[in-house]
């Protein structure tokens, strides 16, 4: 029987690394792929941010989380990615609408701003929200170079 679980790359920096390990579990209905990191030790963002973009782009894994202190290192390093649309998410609304209005395929949390339930929040919202398509899929049709 073929495994139905959607694949999801994870990867963070020694400050979202405890996020990281926490939405791992969170995430049981899913297939998770870590791409790291594996300590609290300090770590270059685009080690791990760049492994997770490439798995999501490749079409490896449907979505992409990534977690950072601030989650902006991580949002410009997979943003460099052609056919990714990685959004910084720090509240439940902005998760939202990252999907619906920009098809957003990684999530990027800053581990430093929130709190685990609302990483949790932002994380199934990104997950659950569809993209709405229409007026907004001119828009995202425009953002590759």
């Amino acid at each position: 029987m073929p495994n139905d679980k959607i694949k999801i790359a994870i990867g963070a920096d020694h400050a979202g690394f405890e996020f990281k390990e926490m939405l791992k579990k969170f995430l049981y209905d899913y297939e998770v792929e870590d791409f790291g990191t594996h300590t609290l030790d300090s770590v270059d963002y685009p080690d791990f941010a760049h492994p997770v973009a490439s798995a999501v782009e490749n079409g490896n894994c449907k979505y992409g989380i990534l977690l950072c202190g601030s989650a902006n290192g991580v949002a410009i390093t997979a943003n460099k990615h052609q056919h990714i649309r990685a959004g910084l998410c720090w509240v439940n609304e902005v998760a939202s609408l990252v999907r619906k209005h920009n098809d957003a395929n990684v999530l990027c949390i800053p581990a430093r701003f929130v709190s685990e339930e609302e990483a949790k929040e932002i994380t199934t919202t990104f997950l659950n929200t569809e993209f709405e398509g229409g007026r907004h899929q001119n828009r995202v049709n425009k953002i590759s170079c």
